[in-house]
């Protein structure tokens, strides 16, 4: 009985051992770079065809075409890039077609407004400070981030405004994401 048991823990042993390296196999075929995942890019070009899959034999899916759009890396595969935009929509496309350069949109629920400020003091914005109020959907260069508040000015080609909003009312940024 007793060799029984030592030899039925002697066989799980490895089998635990040959899952684990199985597993860490895996995660090392989906990573092609030291940069972490998941992280946020931008699109380096007007025109992003998003795959099924990681080369060009698969279907695309669908088309981005809006430069600078932020949308998060999740997987990599050699040249090819998983990501998943604002919307939760996931496919590949090849790593020439991204930015290192960090873009977020405006994010407002039920179509309001979103005020930017001037200045925050202490993690306060003052409502005399007001720069703008955004509309959902605007592109926005995040120049940095520290607490709930990003420096940000916008990309659209009429108006220019920068200042600190919320970090809750754009997508880009992950909640505990300090960078300046």
């Amino acid at each position: 009985m007793y060799i029984c048991l030592l030899l039925s823990l002697c066989l799980a042993v490895p089998n635990t051992a040959l899952a684990q390296d199985a597993q860490a196999q895996k995660e090392k075929r989906f990573r092609s770079t030291s940069y972490p995942l998941p992280r946020f890019v931008s699109l380096a070009k007007d025109k992003v065809y998003v795959r099924a899959g990681p080369t060009q034999k698969f279907p695309i899916k669908w088309v981005l075409q809006r430069k600078d759009l932020p949308v998060e890396i999740i997987l990599e595969y050699q040249t090819w890039r998983k990501i998943r935009d604002h919307e939760g929509e996931e496919g590949w496309v090849h790593q020439a077609l991204l930015s290192g350069d960090r873009t977020a949109l405006v994010m407002a629920e039920e179509e309001g407004m979103v005020p930017l400020y001037k200045r925050v003091k202490g993690g306060i914005a003052s409502g005399l400070d007001k720069v703008a109020y955004l509309k959902p959907f605007v592109l926005l260069a995040v120049e940095e981030c520290e607490g709930t508040w990003c420096y940000v000015k916008t990309l659209e080609k009429n108006t220019t405004f920068s200042g600190w909003i919320e970090r809750k009312m754009i997508w880009g940024v992950y909640a505990d994401e300090n960078f300046d």
